[in-house]
């Protein structure tokens, strides 16, 4: 079958190692099933595998990419949770991994799965729609409902807008009845954010009208000390990544002074891409695409991501 796999680590070079050709069919063990890929979507996990960061050599080669949506060995419309754990909750389980860091991910035309890992596709959801799903944006529901502890009205602020997870945060959080704002340099992403649900934006480091209530931060280092700044006493930063460095400076007076709180937020389980799904089958919401090509031409997509040429999710057809 056609695959898109990791054959060699490059942290300089990254796509130095992504090969697209032929690879075995899977072959699932018991309790697995295979899925035939309609849509797959691209992370920046995926970038950050062919650097080696949570990946070995001695993986190699391995196929990319944790989000699908297609059809079950049951002509079932499904879409794939990237998790691959145990636990009433699997992103807590200390051996958790994701697709395409231990078994082979989504970037074919089949992927092998635990059973447990497909939840039913809503009818009114495409399927390119629904491979956007797994990995950002059941980061951002879980961000938002979950982990944020602010009641609609609040203000949430997040830190740099076009990404998949900062998209789906604008348009959750606004279908949700908080007051959405964001940060970005270009102001062209701070314009589409506007339009698709914001109520400002402002460039990086910002003086705010006021200080908010949560602060979404994905960026990391670059951002952190902003994000600090920006929250009222008592307030509240989740955390999902950190692209820009991990180790910012702490600044731990102000964390204690006021009172803040710092959580860390991975993922989502089965169950909450099952109610995601359904939020967006009720509030009419729709993932930010911002191109659709064969997974054929992957590598284009691979360079549109490293470049920082996006705006919301990537997806490769099958």
């Amino acid at each position: 079958m056609f695959a898109v796999t990791a054959t060699r680590i490059d942290p300089d070079d990254p796509l130095a190692g992504l090969t697209l050709g032929e690879h075995p069919e899977p072959e699932p063990p018991d309790g697995w099933t295979t899925v035939t890929v309609k849509a797959a979507s691209l992370n920046h996990h995926d970038l950050w595998s062919l650097r080696g960061v949570g990946m070995t050599e001695d993986r190699l080669p391995i196929v990319l990419g944790c989000d699908a949506a297609g059809i079950d060995e049951n002509g079932n419309e499904v879409i794939v949770h990237a998790v691959i754990g145990s636990g009433a909750d699997e992103t807590l389980d200390p051996r958790r991994s994701l697709l395409s860091e231990v078994y082979d991910g989504t970037f074919a035309e089949r992927v092998a799965v635990p059973r447990r890992n497909l939840v039913p596709k809503p009818p009114v959801l495409s399927f390119a729609e629904a491979a956007c799903l797994p990995t950002a944006w059941l980061t951002a529901y879980r961000m938002l409902f979950e982990k944020a502890g602010a009641e609609p009205g609040s203000t949430v602020l997040v830190q740099g807008a076009g990404g998949g997870v900062s998209t789906a945060l604008i348009a959750l959080g606004r279908a949700g009845g908080y007051r959405m704002w964001v940060t970005s340099r270009s102001p062209e992403k701070r314009e589409r954010a506007l339009e698709l649900g914001a109520d400002r934006a402002f460039e990086p480091g910002a003086r705010l009208p006021e200080r908010v209530d949560v602060v979404m931060e994905s960026v990391g280092q670059a951002t952190w000390e902003h994000s600090l700044k920006a929250l009222r006493p008592g307030g509240r930063i989740v955390v999902c990544g950190a692209t820009s460095g991990q180790t910012p400076p702490a600044l731990l007076q102000r964390v204690f002074f006021l009172q803040l709180s710092v959580v860390g937020s991975t993922m989502g389980t089965r169950e909450q891409l099952g109610r995601l799904a359904v939020f967006l089958e009720q509030t009419g919401v729709r993932p930010v695409v911002d191109r659709v090509m064969p997974l054929t031409e992957a590598r284009d997509g691979f360079a549109a991501m490293q470049a920082g040429d996006l705006f919301g999710k990537i997806v490769f057809t099958v």
